[in-house]
């Protein structure tokens, strides 16, 4: 008897044992998917927030430009740690936004979309029609670091203070963007995404700046080496680093116009049934594999120059009321 009930114990046992060891089996596989889910959706979200991350890097780049040499490298952690602040600012935002309103994803997207058009025009234009203001700007960096009596703490602060300010901006675009990739899915891979997200885009963004910025001085130990060999890659980074910084800032415009061009293309359902209908008509012709990504991304860059156009004339004519209301 005694026997038998230590027998019925241990078949209960087992069985225990062998539902625990399915239901790990079944929590693993759910934990895989889930972690395959997320690779995939942060895979995603990167390549939307692409173009943004080459703005990003530009941008940033030339708001270091102007520090002294051996101040670089503390500016760039400096606007880091604020990059960090303000991404531990937008994830929560983005989550909150996520579960009580989740109607205003899309509208916040064309709004960044819309900003994003917006401050590609005004660099065009900035550029185009006022072309001595940055031989202006550059010459006051100049005086500024020869002049001794320019207090270099304050002018420090107030070059990070504007590049974090400009990175608050950039960064909500990414979030926003990331965030529309992953508006459907399930909380906790909402967190994981954007936290991954922000994460590596602020690693990958000043990691670079850093690299960036010392380039210079890169070619300049290089040049200093008694090697042949060694001058000659210093000479050659010394001539490819301007070249670098505007080949960034031409990247960095266009991707503003391709990625917030195609925000705004997405979100009107008419104008993105036309993009469509040209794509699959560029796939027939000549080179259709060609055709069938230049045509629709062209399309969605002018309607980016178009939508960015509009959007700076308002802007314009709100601040001359405003300049007029004043006086």
């Amino acid at each position: 008897m005694a026997a038998g009930s230590l027998l019925a114990l241990l078949d209960d046992i087992a069985t225990i044992l062998d539902d625990v060891a399915l239901m790990t089996k079944v929590a693993a596989k759910k934990s895989a998917a889930m972690a395959d889910d997320v690779s995939v959706m942060t895979k995603v979200a990167a390549q939307k927030t692409a173009g943004v991350l080459g703005d990003d890097l530009a941008l940033n780049a030339q708001q270091v430009t102007g520090v002294r040499a051996e101040r670089e490298i503390p500016v760039v952690w400096a606007v880091a740690k604020g990059s960090l602040i303000n991404k531990v600012i937008l994830v929560p935002a983005a989550l909150l936004i996520s579960a009580f309103a989740p109607w205003a994803v899309t509208p916040l997207l064309m709004v960044g979309g819309a900003f994003l058009c917006f401050e590609g025009t005004e660099k065009l234009a900035h550029k185009f029609l006022h072309p001595q203001a940055a031989e202006t700007e550059q010459e006051s960096l100049l005086k500024a670091n020869s002049d001794p009596a320019v207090d270099m703490v304050a002018f420090e602060k107030e070059k990070i203070k504007g590049a974090v300010r400009t990175d608050f901006i950039l960064s909500a675009e990414i979030i926003a963007i990331t965030l529309g990739t992953v508006a459907t899915a399930p909380f906790a891979q909402q967190l994981a995404v954007l936290s991954g997200i922000a994460l590596i885009m602020t690693l990958g963004v000043y990691g670079l700046v850093a690299g960036i910025v010392k380039l210079d001085d890169l070619g300049l130990w290089l040049h200093a080496k008694g090697s042949s060999f060694a001058q000659a890659v210093g000479r050659g980074i010394l001539w490819a680093a301007p070249w670098l910084m505007k080949g960034l800032s031409v990247a960095g415009t266009a991707a503003m116009f391709l990625v917030g061009g195609g925000i705004l293309v997405h979100g009107i359902p008419v104008v993105h049934h036309a993009v469509e209908a040209w794509a699959v008509s560029a796939a027939a012709w000549p080179a259709g594999s060609l055709w069938s990504v230049v045509v629709p991304n062209g399309l969605n860059a002018i309607f980016g120059l178009a939508a960015g156009a509009l959007v700076l004339v308002a802007v314009t004519f709100v601040q001359r009321l405003r300049g007029r209301s004043a006086h």
